[in-house]
């Protein structure tokens, strides 16, 4: 029963009807889905989608993105800043991502790792992806950091998790233009919304939103559907995040039937 409901949950949850009914950082995706640059331009709102979403929404429409091809220069007379990440900031992100565009495009780098990778690929991917990132750029501080991560061993990785997400998935939602990566291998993009479902549906035990937990969540959604785990995700998301209650009373009582 409870892969059937959380099927349905999909089902309906899975739109772009939804998408656009509440705040989130995938609508400024689909505003700039045919620039070329799409793949870079995804990767910042997914890396710059934490706190409100109404206020993640508000600071990515304000970007430029056309920045990715001016000059380092040019780059850094940007003046927007979120949360932790200053002006400065701001503009070294971006000038260490338009370095990188100069050498490879994300879609091949995630390529090139995940097919030399024989477990965790996409963990693999991430980390490869933050090394080279660090690589290109001397600059740091601790809101540059924040956003781009770090290497560990603890981390559930949820801004780069629904970045991948939204890259190899392919339905009414996700884009699907990172096609060499199996969807089976996607991790949970784990946050205060889809662990609290996840602990009250009985899918996961472990109360910390670290590392562990989400591989324990991506583990139990890979039983309900092997081959695409992160069909899940969003509807889990979207009942949390809007309380919806008549869905998630029907999901917990399955659950404890």
């Amino acid at each position: 029963m409870i892969k059937q409901l959380l099927d349905e949950a999909a089902s309906v949850k899975n739109t772009l009807d939804n998408l656009y009914s509440h705040p989130d950082p995938l609508q400024v995706v689909y505003d700039n889905i045919n620039h070329k640059d799409i793949e870079f331009i995804a990767l910042i709102c997914a890396l710059f989608a934490y706190g409100n979403a109404g206020a993640i929404v508000k600071f990515l429409k304000k970007l430029d993105f056309s920045l990715l091809d001016k000059s380092d220069n040019e780059i850094k007379e940007l003046n927007n800043l979120y949360r932790f990440q200053s002006s400065q900031d701001v503009a070294q992100i971006f000038i260490s991502l338009k370095r990188f565009k100069e050498k490879t495009s994300i879609k091949d780098f995630s390529h090139k790792i995940y097919k030399s990778s024989k477990e965790n690929k996409l963990l693999n991917v991430i980390y490869a992806f933050i090394n080279e990132i660090y690589s290109l750029n001397d600059y740091r501080s601790a809101g540059y950091e924040f956003f781009f991560s770090k290497v560990n061993k603890t981390s559930a990785y949820k801004r780069y998790c629904m970045y991948y997400r939204w890259m190899v998935r392919n339905d009414n939602l996700d884009l699907g233009l990172f096609d060499e990566i199996n969807p089976a291998d996607l991790l949970m993009p784990l946050d205060t919304h889809t662990h609290k479902m996840g602990l009250k549906l009985g899918l996961i035990t472990r109360k910390q939103a670290d590392q562990k937990c989400m591989l324990e969540l991506s583990k139990a959604l890979r039983e309900f559907c092997p081959n695409d785990p992160l069909k899940y995700d969003f509807a889990l998301y979207r009942i949390s995040q809007t309380n919806d209650e008549k869905a998630l009373n029907e999901l917990i009582k399955n659950a404890r039937s």
